[in-house]
């Protein structure tokens, strides 16, 4: 082996869906990581990080909230990577201004000053959100890196989820001009809605989207409609690989499929004929076109996803099935529905 050190990364949210996954896969390659969590101590919270293999040597968790300036010093002092995935996903919540939008975008702000303290900061990257670009009254064709959400149409409309596709778009704007001030070397990926497997012990917010022809959960149908999707695994390889490719900068995509709502519940059905997955959908007409995301920038530097849809919602299902987050079935609910 040598003496060479592997990288030291920090990896913000790291408890979360995408975080804990990336810190795996980290930690797999041999990086060092410093994991960021708002509560270390919380044993419910950190385990199946402290668990992961190689954690015991290569991983720490260090104590950091988007809320507190200059909280994340510590914890990016010294890396040569950072990896900014923690975001406020509160769809219920009653203050989406002070709960969600400000610690976004503040978060997003005091990390780039962080790495700019720091100096040892090769790269920064960003995990940002399919909301970013696709929200608008008049749906285009196909959608890119050179596409911005609305946000006057986002305030109006407020739509299901209306205040993390604000939060996530103003945090970007503004990170995009601040690492540019700040001299950082930064890097936004655009993941559509991510769906499979996953190590967090609770319901990851994107799968209650994902799960929602199951769970019968009908607000988050519409995000469903014509929806675009990526696997939990491509997007964290996507990620390092970014990181480690010496030409990648700017805006990335990262997205490998398309799907209706209805292709998603046929599927759905067809694999688990044990759940009640509706046939009809109020106010979504069938033949509707998907609506493409392209990643070919980022294929374009050489990255090649592995994975279909149906690997995508096998992992997610099964996952929730054993962790006890979803039932094993679905019984009719006479709710004349069906």
């Amino acid at each position: 082996m040598g003496s060479e050190a592997k990288t030291t990364v920090c990896v913000t949210g790291a408890a979360g869906f995408i975080g804990s996954w990336l810190v795996m896969r980290l930690l797999e390659k041999g990086y060092v990581v410093r994991a960021t969590v708002r509560d270390p101590d919380n044993m419910k919270k950190v385990k199946h990080l402290l668990e992961l293999p190689n954690a015991d040597t290569k991983l720490t968790l260090w104590k950091a909230d988007l809320g507190e300036d200059g909280s994340f010093d510590e914890a990016i002092k010294g890396c040569s990577g950072v990896f900014h995935v923690a975001t406020p996903t509160d769809f219920e919540s009653t203050d989406p201004e002070n709960e969600v939008i400000k610690p976004t975008i503040n978060g997003v702000l005091s990390i780039i000053r962080s790495c700019a303290k720091a100096q040892t900061v090769q790269r920064l990257v960003f995990t940002s959100s399919a909301g970013t670009v696709c929200m608008r009254e008049h749906p285009l064709p196909e959608y890119n890196e050179s596409c911005w959400s609305d946000l006057e149409f986002i305030y109006d409309k407020k739509m299901t989820g209306w205040m993390y596709f604000a939060s996530k778009t103003l945090a970007e704007k503004a990170a995009w001009k601040a690492a540019k001030e700040n001299n950082i070397d930064f890097i936004s990926i655009v993941p559509t809605l991510v769906v499979g497997p996953f190590i967090m012990p609770t319901m990851p917010p994107s799968l209650i989207t994902a799960l929602s022809p199951i769970t019968g959960n009908e607000a988050h149908y519409s995000i469903l409609k014509q929806c675009q999707y990526v696997h939990l695994d491509d997007l964290c390889n996507a990620h390092i690989y970014l990181f480690e490719h010496p030409k990648a900068e700017g805006r990335y995509i990262c997205s490998s499929h398309n799907a209706t709502i209805y292709d998603v519940s046929k599927m759905i059905r067809e694999k688990y004929p044990q759940y009640n997955v509706p046939t009809k959908f109020e106010g979504i007409e069938e033949n509707l076109k998907v609506v493409p995301f392209s990643s070919k920038k980022l294929t374009g530097m050489g990255f090649e996803f592995k994975y279909s849809l149906e690997d995508m919602y096998t992992g997610a299902i099964e996952t929730c099935r054993e962790k006890g987050l979803i039932p094993d079935s679905t019984e009719s609910h006479a709710n004349g529905k069906i």
